[in-house]
């Protein structure tokens, strides 16, 4: 009997290990998969950290407009250095501010200056607050404490620092939906599936080798990656790296189960790729990716933040910025195991071999 057992054992781990294997075969053949895996991160960490590099600030564009007293005012300006000056006639002032070529256009004035401007632009009300208190102290204003400007450019609190993880956390999530979704759509679509299925082959054996191959491919993707901003951007790495492949995995899984429950029943292309769209958007939006989740309004935050991504984000971010424990991330832990969980359930469940 235990003869039996062990070689109906062993042969159950050869045929895992041959499901492995094609899987891997099937995946370094695919050049999309390397190309949205390896090089589109890099790529976009490359173009993301040159634009975001660290620089002189910005000069705000301010717009006067041509008339009298105007002369005396673009003296004032022109001396500061944090101010290009444009001078407008007439209707070129509108236009220029509609356009967003300026921050503010500043109209001469005998009781003052005033400044027209878009109060829903950030950029326009702190152009407003610079430009009044250059003038302001050019007309004889005294401030009764001396301040002074700090720059932060040390590695931890730049903006590449910030945007690491959040392209960490979106490539995982990427490829745990395409990379198993998308090809379980694909094998269907072949009629690959059916023939599996009549095979000896065990069907749980069939997607735990699907899982178990996406999640030796974030060891890779995970290491990757954050050796580029290491060495290329001096991306410091504070927490564990035994945590960040920990969150790496759970990711992993969580977005392969994911994918799994939207390709479930679907049976085209075209469906899983619009399903895969309508599930990824709100998080690619909302989750913190390019910029702070914290800011969108209030009444939405309870939502975003049980968003799986947005979990991944912070935990990625607090454990890497931070050196933060994975203690202390059991929040965004709980909820990826409760979306992995529940997706598997629901997708084994709903799963169609045919």
């Amino acid at each position: 009997m235990s003869d039996t057992l062990r070689r109906q054992g062993s042969a159950r781990g050869r045929a895992f290990r041959a499901l492995c294997l094609a899987r891997v075969r099937e995946t370094y053949r695919e050049s999309e998969v390397i190309f949205w895996s390896f090089v589109f991160p890099i790529v976009l960490a490359i173009g993301l950290g040159i634009a975001f590099r660290n620089r002189p600030a910005d000069k705000v564009d301010v717009g006067l407009l041509d008339g009298p007293g105007s002369s005396a005012i673009a003296k004032v300006l022109e001396s500061v250095p944090a101010f290009h000056v444009r001078m407008l006639k007439g209707s070129e002032a509108g236009t220029a501010l509609r356009m967003g070529r300026v921050a503010l256009v500043i109209v001469a004035a005998p009781e003052g200056p005033r400044y027209r401007l878009d109060p829903t632009r950030p950029e326009s009300m702190l152009a407003r607050a610079e430009v009044d208190d250059a003038l302001q102290r050019a007309a004889g204003r005294t401030d009764p404490l001396h301040t002074k400007d700090e720059p932060m450019s040390e590695p931890g609190g730049r903006y590449i620092d910030f945007l690491i993880p959040g392209i960490l956390g979106m490539n995982i999530m990427s490829g745990g939906m395409w990379g198993v979704g998308f090809h379980l759509v694909d094998m269907r679509i072949k009629k690959l599936l059916k023939r599996l299925v009549a095979t000896p082959m065990r069907r749980g054996d069939f997607l735990l080798s699907q899982m178990t191959i996406r999640v030796g491919f974030v060891f890779f993707e995970v290491s990757f990656l954050l050796w580029f901003a290491r060495l290329t951007f001096d991306v410091p790495i504070l927490g564990s790296w035994v945590t960040i492949m920990f969150l790496g995995v759970l990711g992993a899984l969580c977005f392969g189960g994911i994918g799994l429950l939207v390709a479930s029943r679907a049976s085209t292309i075209e469906k899983v790729s619009g399903l895969m769209n309508v599930v990824m958007m709100p998080m690619f939006v909302c989750s913190g990716i390019f910029f702070s989740a914290e800011r969108f309004p209030d009444v939405v935050q309870p939502i975003i933040q049980a968003l799986p991504l947005t979990a991944l984000i912070n935990a990625l971010r607090a454990v890497t910025l931070e050196g933060a424990s994975a203690a202390s991330q059991v929040n965004e832990i709980l909820i990826l195991v409760i979306w992995a969980v529940l997706s598997f359930s629901l997708g084994l469940r709903r799963f169609r071999w045919d």
